[in-house]
């Protein structure tokens, strides 16, 4: 190649590329607040438009610590939402439901290692002391602290309140004992705070409360430990109804995370020893072999989740099993329990993960673990 033309080529290639970065940078505003909180590249957090989201965090967050849940605090916030978000400071509204709270505390995290800035560190450290506020003295969370109000709750869900119950649903007091684990054992990813000891110390509490509230509310059968519902009621610890068509129940799918959980504390007691042992020996007992969930297409168009027969599908586990029975049931909004799938309307049965494959981790998983506790 001769050199005159080497030049114009190369300098052609080298905003070819920077554009391809910047076409990449700008994908942050298509993702989902979760991805770009907790999933992009490490650089992408020194970045302007990190900086940017931190702004919208910052300003998001309740006076008490939390946040509010599914919200895209990475899109640009117009005037009147920033005057929202500055207005409802004070209102009830932070939660551990679908990740919320968790997530802005891990992206504040991201950020703080390239950007230094102390009023990240004092946001996560405001979140940790809304964690900590927000546990029963039982060792228990609500999906929401404070709890919503019973009028709204039976507004927007057509059912009675629900919030204040110690809530395992879609891993909500998992995820929130999880960050204290990384505090407490000064984990690379929160280490950048540099927490003093005392809120190691607090992070510890709280999660050895949190471990007793889960021994005490894991469901016993015939004196043996099986699951846990994906609520408990925040004074008995009895398994609780939420939604209309979350009835109390086996859970099969929350009380994967919780036996995770116990599973990676490291030299556990006899009492989380048998518990694990306990709610394996469960899931080992109630997996369905011979289906596998599909989809078909509707004479409407639209597309039709269905139960196929399948000998050589993988295992899967129902989300509910029936406190007396033990049988898989489902639920429309109308709280009453079917047999089938194929029972409930189409939202629910096409909008809610009625069967799961996640146990089977644990299983493969628990030999070893049980080769490691001896």
């Amino acid at each position: 190649m001769k050199p005159t033309l080497f030049i114009p080529i190369l300098v052609f290639f080298l905003a070819l590329n920077s554009s391809s970065a910047q076409n990449r940078s700008s994908d942050y505003l298509k993702m989902r607040w979760g991805y770009v909180a907790t999933r992009m590249p490490v650089e992408w957090y020194g970045s302007e438009e990190a900086k940017s989201v931190a702004e919208n965090v910052l300003l998001s967050q309740k006076e008490i610590g939390g946040w509010a849940k599914n919200k895209p605090y990475h899109h640009v916030f117009s005037p009147e939402e920033i005057e929202s978000y500055k207005n409802g400071k004070l209102e009830i509204g932070g939660t551990f439901d679908n990740g919320s709270t968790i997530t802005e505390l891990k992206f504040l995290a991201k950020i703080y290692a390239p950007i230094p800035d102390e009023r990240y560190k004092s946001a996560f450290e405001k979140g940790v002391n809304y964690i900590l506020q927000a546990q029963y003295e039982n060792g228990g969370w609500p999906q929401y602290y404070p709890v919503k109000k019973a009028e709204d709750e039976v507004l927007v869900d057509h059912t009675q309140p629900y919030s204040m119950h110690i809530t395992y649903n879609d891993n909500a007091m998992v995820n929130i004992m999880s960050l204290l684990k990384g505090i407490f054992t000064n984990s690379k990813e929160f280490a950048v705070f540099g927490l003093n000891e005392k809120w190691k110390e607090q992070a510890k509490i709280a999660f050895d409360k949190g471990i007793e509230c889960i021994l005490n509310t894991q469901i016993i059968v015939d004196g043996k430990p099986t699951v846990w519902c994906a609520q408990h009621h925040e004074v008995t610890l009895a398994p609780a109804n939420a939604r209309s068509y979350e009835l109390a129940s086996f859970s099969g799918s929350e009380s994967v995370g919780i036996v995770m959980l116990l599973m990676d504390i490291e030299h556990p007691s006899e009492r989380v020893i048998s518990s694990v042992k306990g709610a394996v020996n469960w899931f080992e007992n109630h997996k369905i072999e011979g289906i596998r969930i599909d989809r078909e297409i509707l004479a409407d168009g639209k597309r039709n989740r269905i139960v196929v027969e399948d000998k050589n599908a993988s295992a899967l586990w129902g989300r509910f099993y029936d406190l007396e029975t033990n049988k898989i049931f489902f639920c429309d909004r109308d709280g009453i329990k079917k047999n089938s799938l194929a029972e409930i309307g189409y939202e629910r049965r096409n909008g809610y993960g009625w069967y799961t494959e996640a146990p089977q981790i644990l299983i493969d998983k628990y030999p070893e673990w049980l080769a490691s506790i001896q």
